[in-house]
């Protein structure tokens, strides 16, 4: 079997495993599938509460083996700017386009030649932006089809539109033996026995249960929340209660709608009614969350309150994922918008919102202090984590004209997250807003032009470029005066004028000196200051600038800088004629990248492993890698940055193997390193190799090394964070094998996993 039609036997995608059992559903998943094979658009709609995530999820991971290049689910429903949704395509799919073009052109020659399905959860609240993007890409990518989940169809011309109902419930008119256990009593038996061990349904209960589930419409969210209950309750006083919230018409809030809308909002209405007054304040503070969120976060925007906490969890209100510091809670989005109500008409909505403001601000400074030290891999799993939340934070800033210059400030601190951690297109997007509602001179603005300027310069925008620096000019302190012209420096040399970029970047390395700053605005420019002598021919003197870089990365801790000194060392070793040295610090550039997600910075030090392969005179390995660097590139949308002096190299070193290999040859391996994934690519070019495990080969096959260390995690007990942050990995890529783990073992639930790896151990 050749590398390609391996690669396009693994299953794809960043579907999360579930954590609860699927219950039901096996006609609806029965006519999606169908539905999934005769049309490229499939819209599940429904009430709130009724499981359309859960089904989507389940019945994409059910065709994911039809589709090579992946299922990959994309959660828009922290999403509240519409211009954010093709970026948060692109960041599910693992496009990071740094062009200057619009996000749909490029995700749209992305997808042009995948055959992949794209899942849009929650789309009501965006439907507008996301009809013309999907409208967009499916004209694109013929091989493209879309599954979304929405309580509104999404508009789209050939869209099948399927009306998720709720579970089927017992028939009251049929006698006890006629009785069949309908999915509804179901899932509250399961979920009831997850609650309260040793909870079963028996003929006592089974009529309680059956009398709860019918009043309740059968809707999974509001079965669920009842279940929960049986902690405390025998089912025949929580059917009961639930009968009570039917008779009772006063209800707490405003109803929309009727009969099965209703239903939910009794639900709903029903655990609001069993919390406390405390607990009922902490839900509607808790719901300015856009995501998951720790106790300090709980402590800074609803109070000192964290007794209340625990709570809101047994009442399933809020959802514990890990435990211990590592903890995160979450919200279901139709409790936090029931909670949002709550909160809008307390009058306190703004007051918390800010609090909620100021903590994510508070943490982007600290952010923007410590990232040029050792802690970057944990900041940025941190930030991955805490996105969703800076998003909701920036977009109240911006929305609020008094609180226009705390944005700017937000989106400045955040420099080396937009730019670091693979989101540049998102900053500049948060960034120009920011500057066009706050346009007073002072130190956040200055950050935020050179900061775009930065990102600009990255893109390949060089008017952009110009514009920004020339206006950071006047107000520049000489920390920022080093990163104008750090700025300056590094476009020249991209574009194809290295003398000039030499010059600039000299004096950005002294300005950075003399203004205290010898961390990462130095660190930058000194490595731009490397390749351009490079690309001058003066590789001792390059080579010599990039020791003094290493010198600093090694009393500091700082890594992702260093990491682009590596790759520059790589290319100064590569033109002296070191090959073997060049291919030590390109894959120290990657390891150190592949901690972040920098896919450019992944791509050039790709490009550089190829060409050392190619001039050591190992061509297939040579082509293999340029499909590898391809793909990253492709992704990027900016191939070797733009820079004529780093795409001839390029071509030169290509020419090389292809000479060598043949066209036909060369372009089978080539088309073998397109089909590897980032994790595969990034471990061929490592040359990463199994280690031996303590079992036989045959007995924990046929996982990888890293797939039975996360199994054995997961049978340990370790949710996907702890996975992620005992590996050093991050969460998508623990998801990501934990599905592979699943697939290949054709399991469904996580307990499957730590039965077999039991059995493994013997």
């Amino acid at each position: 079997m050749d590398a390609r039609t391996a690669q396009s036997r693994r299953l794809r995608g960043n579907l999360p495993a579930e954590l609860s059992s699927f219950v039901g559903r096996h006609r609806e998943r029965a006519e999606l599938k169908r539905l999934l094979s005769t049309s490229r658009m499939v819209t599940i709609t429904g009430i709130g509460g009724v499981g359309k995530t859960r089904t989507a999820i389940r019945v994409a991971a059910e065709v994911q083996r039809a589709f090579p290049d992946g299922v990959w689910l994309v959660d828009l429903s922290a999403i509240a700017d519409p211009c954010l949704i093709a970026e948060a395509v692109g960041q599910a799919l693992g496009v990071q386009d740094q062009s200057a073009r619009p996000q749909e052109d490029g995700l749209a020659g992305y997808l042009a030649s995948r055959r992949l399905l794209l899942v849009l959860d929650t789309c009501e609240h965006v439907v507008g932006a996301c009809s013309a993007l999907v409208e967009t890409l499916l004209r694109a990518a013929p091989g493209m089809q879309v599954l979304a989940t929405s309580r509104q169809p999404i508009g789209v011309d050939g869209e099948h539109v399927f009306l998720l109902p709720p579970l089927p419930v017992p028939d009251p008119a049929a006698s006890p033996a006629d009785r069949e256990v309908d999915a509804a009593v179901m899932l509250f038996a399961e979920r009831a026995a997850a609650a309260a061990p040793g909870f079963a349904l028996t003929e006592a209960n089974q009529d309680a249960v059956a009398r709860l589930c019918r009043r309740l419409d059968g809707i999974p969210l509001g079965i669920e929340l009842a279940a929960v209950r049986t902690r405390a309750l025998p089912v025949e006083r929580i059917a009961e209660l639930v009968e009570g919230w039917y008779a009772d018409e006063s209800g707490l809030l405003s109803r929309a709608g009727g009969g099965r809308h209703e239903s939910l909002r009794k639900a709903v209405d029903g655990s609001y009614e069993l919390c406390t007054a405390g607990e009922r304040m902490v839900w509607a503070r808790a719901s300015v969350f856009a995501d998951g969120f720790d106790l300090e976060a709980v402590h800074e925007v609803c109070g000192d309150k964290l007794d209340l906490v625990a709570g809101l969890v047994d009442k399933s209100v809020l959802v514990l994922d890990g435990s211990g510091p590592a903890g995160r809670y979450r919200m279901l989005d139709t409790l936090r918008e029931y909670g949002a109500e709550i909160l809008r008409a307390s009058g306190e909505e703004h007051a918390v919102r800010q609090r909620h403001r100021d903590h994510y601000l508070r943490l982007a400074r600290r952010f923007d202090a410590e990232w040029c030290g050792p802690r970057q891999a944990a900041w940025f799993r941190r930030l991955t984590l805490e996105h969703p939340n800076l998003r909701a934070a920036l977009d109240f800033c911006l929305s609020d004209p008094g609180e226009h210059h705390a944005g700017l400030e937000l989106a400045a601190s955040l420099t080396y997250f937009w730019f670091a951690c693979g989101h540049p297109r998102e900053g500049r997007h948060y960034l120009e807003r920011a500057m066009a509602l706050a346009p007073e001179p002072g130190p956040a603005r200055t950050h935020a032009l050179w900061a775009c300027a930065w990102i600009c310069a990255m893109q390949g925008d060089q008017v952009k470029v110009a514009e920004y620096v020339e206006e950071c000019r006047p107000y520049a302190d000489v920390v920022a005066q080093g990163w104008s012209t750090f700025l300056v420096g590094v476009s020249a040399a991209l574009r194809g004028e290295p003398s000039m970029g030499v010059a600039c970047l000299q004096e950005s390395v002294r300005l950075h000196g003399d203004g205290g700053d010898p961390g990462l605005g130095r660190l930058m420019a000194m490595s731009a200051q490397a390749i351009a002598l490079a690309f001058l021919g003066e590789y001792d003197q390059a080579a010599a600038v990039t020791e003094q870089h290493f010198a600093i990365c090694d009393r500091t801790g700082e890594q992702w800088a260093r990491s682009y000194a590596e790759y520059v060392r790589s290319v100064v070793e590569l033109n002296r004629d070191r090959p073997e040295a060049a291919v030590v610090h390109a894959r120290a550039a990657l390891r150190i990248k592949r901690q972040v997600s920098d896919l450019g910075g992944n791509a050039m030090a790709m490009d550089s492993l190829a060409c050392a392969a190619a001039v050591l005179g190992d061509p297939e390995r040579a082509a293999r890698l340029f499909g590898i660097a391809h793909r990253h590139w492709e992704s990027v949308g900016l191939p070797q940055m733009g820079s004529p002096d780093l795409s001839a190299s390029r071509v030169w070193a290509e020419k090389q193997a292809r000479d060598v290999l043949g066209d036909q040859r060369f372009e089978v391996l080539l088309t073998e390193g397109l089909g590897f994934d980032f994790e595969a690519g990034v471990a061929y070019a490592l040359e990463e190799q199994p280690a031996p495990a303590a079992a036989s080969p045959t007995d924990w096959a046929p996982l990888t090394r890293r797939e039975r260390e996360v199994a054995e995690l997961v049978a340990a007990g370790k949710t996907n964070q702890q996975i992620a942050d005992r590996l050093v990995i991050s969460r998508r890529t623990a998801n990501t094998h934990l599905e592979h783990i699943l697939t290949k073992l054709d399991f469904n639930a996580r307990a499957q996993i730590a039965a077999w790896v039991a059995a493994r151990r013997g």
